[in-house]
Formats: C-alpha cells, structure tokens, sequence
C-alpha cells in the first residue's frame, strides 16, 4: 500500500508517501507560508530528487494540490496518478475523551474533532483544515484520522484528574490528556518487540518540545503534558510546570492580559527564557555553555534535572524500572544531555555507558552491561506509526 502521511498546521503542512508495512519513504516535504506567499520543499529519496517551488497557497486546498501535483510529476513524482494513494492518514493533536485509538474520518469524526477546538485551539483548526482540503480533492480516498492524545487515554483517574472543582471536569472536560502519544506509543511497542512485555518503560521524548510517559506493559499509566502540551518538563519555548499564581502576577504587575502571559509562557519561556534568549536549540545552549555562559548553562541543568525528577517520580508510580528510552531530537542526539539525566540515577538501576552513549540518531543500547535498568535509544517515527493505522482502518 501507498499511504499519504499529512501533519497540518497553521501555516505549514508536512506530508510523507510511505509504505506502512516496511516504512519506506517514497517522497516526503513541506509547504510553509500558507496565507502569506507559499513554498514547496519536496524530497524524494530513492530519485535523490530534491525540489524547492515557490507556489501561492492561500488555503490547505492549495497545498495539498501541490503535494498532489508534485508527487505525480513525471520528473520529480514517484507515482504515475493519485489513484495509487491508497490512503490518506492525518495527525490530529486533540481528540479529548471522544477517541482511544486512531479512525476513520466520516462526519461524526468531523464534529467529534471540532468539538475539541477549545481544548486545542492552536492545533485542531488546522487539523481540520488539512482533512477539509483532502477530502476535496480525493473524495473518493479513505480518510483517516490519528490522535496525540489517543494513546494516554489508558491512564487511570488517579494521574488524569486535576485536583479542581468536579464541576469543570463534568462539564468541561478539564484534566490532563498528554500529546505526543504517536510517538509514545511506537516507543512503546519498539520496546516491546525489541525486549519482550509486560515491562516498566519510561519514554523520554525530548526536543523542543518534550514529554515523558510511563509506561506498563505497553499502556500509558501517565504522562508529563497535561490539558495542553505547555507543562511539563521545560522545553524550547514552553515554560513546563509553574506555579498559576506566576501568570497572575505577571498580569497584574505587568499590565498583561491573560493572552499575553500565554504567548510569554508559550513562546518566551523554557531554555530560551532560562538562557536570556540565547537560542531555544539545545546545540546553541551546549556551544554557548562551553565558552562560559553561565545562562546557558542554567537551562541546561535545569531541563536535565526536570526530566530527572520525572524518572524519579514514574519510577516510584510504575514501582520499579525495566526500560529508560530516550527519543526525539534531543533524545536521539544529544550526547551531553542524556549523560546528565542518568547522572545520579544511580540508586535506580540506571547506569550509563559513556562511551556506548556517544552515538546520535541509531538505535542502541547505552547502558553498562551491569546496569540494573536498560537504556535504550530509539529513534521514534510518528509517520510510520499513522500510516500503519491508516493502512488498517482503511482496509
């Protein structure tokens, strides 16, 4: 099969044509700058084509045409018609409480995804607009949708409900849904084929933005992110978790409406905000650390010691640990980082091999032969992960 692999956002939209069952990647690109002007980048790997076309996209229609034109070029392309996408699965980021597992769009999945809009307003309209675009333009191509938050939804009360009012959890559906969950769970299930089950993980998916899950036997039981991917550990712009009376205090001392603390919380905070704006890539902080800002080296030792706490806490959650799994951007890459969150986890079973973990991006054990714990770096793949769910439910 031929599975169409779309990530929309609000300007940009990310696609991918793979093969679910062996993960080859035929084409993969980007359009950005929808609404404004509009660019192509297209890749094609086995054509060792690469392709960057400034082309109006005022709308997601637009795009996905282009996607859909590029991908039949002649030149470029890597199929003779659209016909032979067997399929089209969309990254969906809040599904709420409505969707457990992945499925297939029809106008109930529609409405169910809209009705989540105010749980997540800066990602779900976008969703919406790259589904709305396909269906116009393939109508007759099963459509099928795959949730961020899907794969938390096996976390007992316990660890989803806020300690609120039950009123706006009745109503309003206030509680912690986590994201990231495509990665979580391929995480989940790598590990499992590579060791076996019924295991105690804790998946470490680090980048700018960045979550951590434990994990039972492949059910998530809990998860850092929470009602929105804003706390948690800190991230590149992300603040993490903070005491609400902080965002008070800034609107009122700072004459800020709660908009503007948002976008400070959201964009402003996290290692960038900890660094004095430095850079929110963790390789702009270990450079500038290393020529002595003391700054940047505060963001660093403040992201390493929020995820160790995490470990810790998921440890005692999960009563004891089999598997410690770093993933995603920093997770896969970063040498210096991974060895200061092991650093002190000692007293878990958890000891690093600092010459295994000199290794970005490839899929390997790090831990010393008597670690009590495995550690494992595992490259995720989010796109794999909705193709072969999309290739399911459109069967």
């Amino acid at each position: 099969m031929k599975i169409l692999v779309i990530n929309a956002g609000s300007s940009s939209l990310k696609y991918q044509l793979m093969d679910p069952e062996s993960g080859d990647v035929f084409a993969k690109g980007l359009c950005e700058r929808i609404g404004i002007d509009g660019r192509l980048t297209h890749k094609a790997p086995a054509k060792d084509v690469k392709v960057v076309r400034e082309i109006p996209m005022p709308t997601h229609a637009e795009a996905i045409s282009a996607v859909l034109e590029i991908l039949v070029d002649p030149v470029n392309g890597v199929v003779a018609s659209v016909d032979e996408i067997d399929a089209v699965g969309h990254r969906v980021v809040h599904g709420g409480m409505k969707f457990a597992e992945s499925c297939l769009i029809d106008e109930a999945c529609l409405e169910a995804v809209r009705a989540c809009i105010p749980l997540g307003p800066l990602h779900n309209p976008a969703n919406l607009l790259g589904i709305e675009a396909c269906q116009k333009i393939m109508p007759k191509t099963p459509q099928v949708a795959v949730f961020d938050t899907a794969y938390h939804m096996t976390m007992p009360p316990k660890a989803y409900r806020y300690a609120i009012p039950d009123e706006y959890y009745e109503k309003d559906s206030l509680r912690r849904y986590g994201f990231h969950g495509t990665s979580h769970r391929y995480i989940a299930k790598r590990v499992e084929a590579l060791m076996g089950k019924g295991l105690k993980v804790i998946n470490c998916h680090l980048g700018n933005g960045s979550s951590l899950a434990a994990i039972l036997d492949g059910k998530c039981q809990d998860t850092s992110m929470g009602l929105s991917p804003l706390c948690g550990v800190p991230m590149g712009t992300r603040v993490g978790d903070i005491d609400t009376t902080v965002a008070q205090y800034i609107c009122k001392n700072y004459n800020k409406s709660m908009d503007e603390v948002m976008n400070i919380l959201n964009k402003k905070s996290g290692v960038f905000g900890l660094s004095g704006g430095v850079s929110s890539d963790f390789r702009d902080l270990e450079a500038a650390a290393a020529a002595g800002n003391e700054k940047a080296q505060l963001a660093l030792d403040k992201f390493a010691y929020e995820v160790k706490k995490y470990i810790g806490a998921y440890a005692a959650a999960l009563g004891g640990l089999d598997v410690l799994v770093f993933t995603a951007g920093v997770g896969e890459n970063g040498v210096l980082m991974r060895s200061m969150i092991c650093e002190g986890l000692e007293f878990l079973g958890v000891k690093l091999d600092q010459e295994k973990n000199k290794l970005r991006g490839d899929e390997r054990i790090i831990s010393a032969d008597d670690s009590k714990v495995k550690i494992w770096v595992i490259p995720t793949n989010e796109e794999l992960m909705i193709a072969q769910d999309t290739a399911e439910l459109a069967k």
